[in-house]
């Protein structure tokens, strides 16, 4: 049994994995296998990974070793779907305390499997180790395997604490833990020349489904799907496949590997999404499956069935291509969809601006180019101020991503649709392909668009309702200003004391008729400044504006 570190090192000397066999030696131990701090990958750690890549097992009881707040943080985050146990919705946890930190959680641990496996009975328990027990030394290894001999039921460790590494890390370390563990462990009753394994794939939103008829039809049986809606046994007993299909090699590109190594299963690498990769893939399934023995007839049969399904996709989408002229795509994803769904949007006539490559192989990269040619724009790292702008310019109509980025796009008051794991619909093969069309129209022309892009009353200078009452003061003062007399009447009507409502023209005539030179004379006569005394200044400028009086000479 190799120790947490060693696995670490053999993934990222992972000949299978583009980016780091583009690495020399120096290069891979400075950047790789640099640790992140506890606590510093939040949401993204290891354990997080390793959890997303095993829990599309159904039947299996997820066990996670530590703070109540790592399951929480991983639990029911990626909308896998199960057609039979739904174990794997069940949230199990050692709930580690402060007492557990001082003294150690080990006992908690095997109470823990013990409380599981008595009262669910599950084919097998997966413990994962988190970062609170990894820093104290809780060897769940040791514990697992009390707990396998002792209750008579396979208890995998899966040591993959978050500070180790990232989230593709973890996905990896799960895969690790399937090959030392479970892979190999069990037998089938029986084998067919047909039997394959569909790796790197997790059934979200039941996507797979879409495809497994298809794989029915032509008789050829999914031995074991790593992992979505997996059951522990066929995955015990995967390694008596005949070929393999890879559908992201980024997670899981080390089981397929070892696989073809220890058990001389050959794999490739594809794809789903898209009519052209469906048909591909159907294709290369049934190529390795003829190397390894399948009758020749198989492949008459796989295009029989390309040729009637792909007929049936090219009618169904015939009718969105009008409604997609000249319509722009963001996409903001990686891995596999990368360029898978590029391919798909490139069918119904769709124009991609830009492709996210963060998460993608250089393989990845290849097919990109291949598709949108060696101009394509691919974006290492878009930040939303960035993704905001493009779609602000009007440079994207849509933007397809996960649900981090949404936010951003309603921001830009523009279309959004989620193809992450996230996503409430299924995409894949040549049913999801008419979907996804569907859905992009659906966003693009709703009428709630046109809506939000409207200012809102307050912003609009024409309609708001200082604009209104400006207008309508502007117009009665033109009004006035054409008639001397009333130009003259509203004059003379203008408030100057609001207490006692006195007008200008009753404080004139009492000044005139008074002679008066003084506020008080004026408050005498007129009550004026009888209140609260604001008006006082305005009283003395009206003095200050009439004439001096004109002084006649003793006779």
């Amino acid at each position: 049994m190799s120790s947490l570190s060693a696995t670490i090192q053999d993934v990222f000397n992972e000949p299978g994995c583009g980016k780091n066999a583009n690495k020399t030696e120096a290069e891979r131990k400075k950047g790789c296998t640099k640790q992140l701090q506890p606590g510093g990958a939040a949401g993204g750690c290891a354990f997080d990974g390793a959890k997303i890549a095993l829990q599309p097992f159904t039947d299996v009881a997820h066990l996670v070793h530590g703070p109540i707040a790592c399951e929480g943080n991983s639990w029911d985050n990626r909308g896998s779907a199960s057609s039979g146990s739904d174990l794997w919705r069940r949230s199990f946890t050692t709930d580690m305390n402060e007492t557990d930190i001082v003294f150690g959680g080990e006992k908690r641990l095997y109470k823990a499997i013990k409380e599981v496996i008595e009262k669910y009975d599950p084919p097998a328990v997966f413990v994962y180790q988190t970062c609170v027990p990894a820093m104290i030394g809780d060897d769940i290894n040791a514990v697992c395997k009390a707990a396998a001999t002792k209750f008579g039921k396979p208890v995998i460790p899966v040591n993959s604490p978050g500070f180790v590494g990232p989230k593709n890390l973890g996905n990896k370390l799960a895969g690790e833990a399937l090959l030392e563990h479970v892979i190999g462990t069990e037998e089938p009753e029986y084998t067919t020349p047909y039997d394959i394994n569909i790796i790197g794939e997790y059934n979200l939103s039941g996507e797979f489904w879409q495809v497994k008829p298809l794989l029915d039809e032509l008789g050829i049986r999914i031995l074991s799907c790593i992992s979505g809606d997996g059951k522990y046994r066929e995955l015990a007993y995967s390694h008596r496949a005949k070929a393999a299909m890879m559908v992201c090699s980024k997670a899981m590109i080390n089981v397929a590997r070892k696989m073809e190594e220890r058990y001389g299963i050959p794999y490739f690498e594809g794809s789903f999404y898209g009519i052209q990769d469906s048909s591909e893939s159907l294709r290369e399934i049934a190529r390795l499956l003829i190397e390894r023995g399948a009758p020749a007839e198989l492949m008459d049969r796989t295009e029989a069935v390309i040729a009637r399904e792909e007929a049936r996709a090219w009618a169904a989408i015939e009718r969105f291509k009008p409604r997609f002229k000249d319509k722009k795509v963001l996409l903001i994803t990686g891995g596999v969809k990368s360029w898978s769904v590029v391919a798909a949007l490139q069918e119904a006539g769709l124009e991609i601006v830009g492709t996210s490559v963060k998460k993608s192989t250089k393989e990845d990269k290849e097919r990109i180019k291949e598709l949108m040619g060696q101009d394509a724009h691919m974006i290492e790292d878009m930040t939303p101020r960035e993704m905001y702008k493009m779609l602000k310019d009007a440079r994207a109509d849509i933007m397809l991503s996960g649900g981090k980025s949404q936010f951003v796009a309603l921001k830009a008051a523009m279309p959004w649709l989620d193809i992450n794991q996230e996503r409430s619909h299924a995409y894949m093969g040549y049913i999801g392909m008419v979907k996804l069309m569907e859905e992009i129209e659906k966003a693009l022309y709703n009428p709630m668009w046109a809506q939000l892009r409207r200012s809102a009353p307050w912003d609009d200078a024409g309609v708001n309702w200082q604009a209104k009452a400006m207008a309508q003061m502007d117009a009665q003062a033109a009004e006035i200003a054409a008639d001397p007399a009333r130009a003259e009447a509203a004059r003379r009507a203008r408030k100057i004391c609001h207490c006692k409502t006195v007008d200008l023209g009753s404080i004139e005539d009492a000044i005139a008729a008074h002679g008066l030179c003084t506020v008080d004379g004026v408050k005498e006569h007129t009550n004026a400044s009888g209140g609260c005394g604001a008006c006082k200044g305005r009283i003395e400028d009206i003095l200050a504006a009439q004439p001096a009086p004109i002084l006649q000479a003793a006779e």
